[in-house]
């Protein structure tokens, strides 16, 4: 997915924008980037892989070298940031986090009126330097910032260094979100509230679907108001978020732990304890430990001294590879237990299968799997959230094939209790070797997150959603 940290003071800010970005390390694997600027010596950058590293091991020996009381971190899933751009609207650099389902067809657009581009990564179009192209097409930033909104099929939020302080545009349907913050002499902004308490800002308020403002180290200009229409990922809280982190006033782990509640009240198993796959399963197991009534055991644990989730290979077999290394089963707990283990998702199930296979070898009797969402029956046009190419990388897309003969009858699969659904959910709990299987139901997530569900997209369980373009094409008719 990718997340980035922003700031702009009265004085000296690198430290806080180093330890301001890292706290956004866990949202992407691929590239990492900061950039400041100061009147006098102009923007300082910096760009490096996080593939085999940490984002700190790799930025540390340079934080000397950063000059300003303004800058912008990056963590990216996708091409390396920031860039720097020099054009009418003045010097400015740019992140995003965004994807693109459009980006050929907008780049055959551009080329043909002239333009260029320069900053390939492995001979692919790098989308930042597209977004910062669009921006530039506009009579002022605000006019490009919805160039973009119109032109992206996909979702893109975005900040900009400029030489006047840092502008925050935040996805025109609130895909991902931007919280600001505030202290004493600085303003922040963010991809995740995790990064303020230990640096001292106090969360201020999320921006607004489709909101733009200027932070200045002296207060917040709004440049373009919200509109009404917002689909925030639901998915932030299933797994992307930092346990402590809000998005839009909910906290990540509050949800997770009252997924589980539910979950657990309504499964009639029998049980000896309850144990999560860390890092993201284990509020939902602390929820159903209570809800269910069974002791919470640490069934199997994460190390994490030398796996960082950083390290995420583009290699399918040494992805799994990875991933088994992290985990570690303890013996102890699981022989001749019935053990419940709760995840946040199953995307290909490869990794669950293996964990499964692993816990039996371990004594475990009975192994049974809670998932603090629905199943994902379509793939996720707005977010990167897995290495997937295409749906049918997904297992529930694959059983779906084989009993249909192709992707039919998706949204009987997609809904919940139908006939469709429990023979899909059955084959998946066969395939995957599981005692039992149960998904967290779409209107006991929405409950738990508290939000009108017309506010929260949930594309990737039921295939409902919308693009920028629908929103905008009905608000120039009326």
């Amino acid at each position: 997915m990718g997340g980035f940290f922003g700031i702009v003071s009265k004085r000296r800010c690198v430290s806080d924008l180093f330890y301001g970005t890292d706290y956004n390390s866990h949202l992407g694997t691929r590239r990492a980037g900061l950039v400041t600027f100061d009147s006098e010596h102009g923007f300082c950058r910096s760009i490096h892989s996080l593939e085999h590293d940490y984002f700190r091991s790799k930025f540390e020996d340079e934080i000397d070298s950063f000059i300003g009381n303004q800058g912008l971190g990056v963590i990216s899933d996708t091409d390396p940031q920031p860039i720097i751009v020099n054009s009418h609207l003045g010097r400015y650099a740019v992140v995003t986090v965004a994807k693109i389902n459009n980006i050929k067809e907008i780049a055959d657009e551009l080329l043909a009126q002239n333009m260029h581009f320069s900053e390939l990564s492995a001979n692919n179009i790098n989308q930042t330097e597209l977004v910062a192209l669009l921006i530039n097409m506009g009579k002022s930033f605000v006019d490009g910032i919805n160039l973009v909104y119109r032109k992206v099929k996909g979702s893109c939020s975005m900040l900009i260094l400029t030489e006047d302080g840092i502008i925050a545009a935040r996805d025109f349907l609130g895909r991902t979100p931007i919280v600001i913050g505030q202290k004493d002499d600085s303003f922040a902004v963010s991809s995740e509230s995790t990064s303020f308490p230990n640096l001292e800002f106090r969360r201020v308020r999320d921006l607004g679907a489709g909101e733009i403002v200027r932070l200045r180290a002296d207060g917040i200009e709004v440049l373009q108001a919200s509109q009404p229409h917002e689909q925030i990922c639901s998915f932030l809280w299933v797994y992307y978020g930092f346990p402590s982190s809000d998005y839009l006033g909910v906290n990540t782990e509050y949800v997770r732990e009252a997924n589980g509640y539910i979950v657990g009240q309504q499964d009639d198993i029998e049980a000896d304890c309850v144990c999560g796959i860390p890092d993201s399963g284990v509020g939902m197991a602390l929820g159903y430990a209570e809800g269910h009534n069974v002791p919470y055991k640490r069934a199997v644990l994460k190390y994490t001294p030398t796996w960082p989730r950083s390290f995420t290979p583009d290699n399918q077999v040494r992805r799994n590879l990875v991933a088994k290394m992290k985990l570690i089963p303890n013996g102890a707990v699981l022989k001749d237990q019935r053990v419940v283990f709760c995840d946040d998702s199953i995307v290909r199930g490869t990794q669950l299968r293996d964990n499964v296979r692993t816990f039996f070898e371990y004594g475990a009797k009975e192994v049974h799997c809670r998932i603090s969402c629905p199943p994902l029956v379509y793939g996720c046009p707005f977010l990167g959230f897995s290495n997937s190419k295409t749906d049918r990388e997904l297992i529930t897309r694959r059983i779906i094939e084989d009993f249909e003969g192709g992707p039919n009858n998706l949204e009987k699969y997609a809904t919940t209790d139908t006939p469709e659904y429990k023979r899909m959910v059955d084959e998946i709990a066969r395939r995957l070797g599981l005692t039992s299987l149960k998904f967290n139901k779409i209107e006991s997530l929405i409950e738990s997150i508290g939000l009108p569900k017309c506010r929260i997209c949930t594309h990737c369980f039921d295939g409902s959603s919308y693009m920028a373009q629908d929103v905008l094409e009905k608000q120039q008719e009326s």
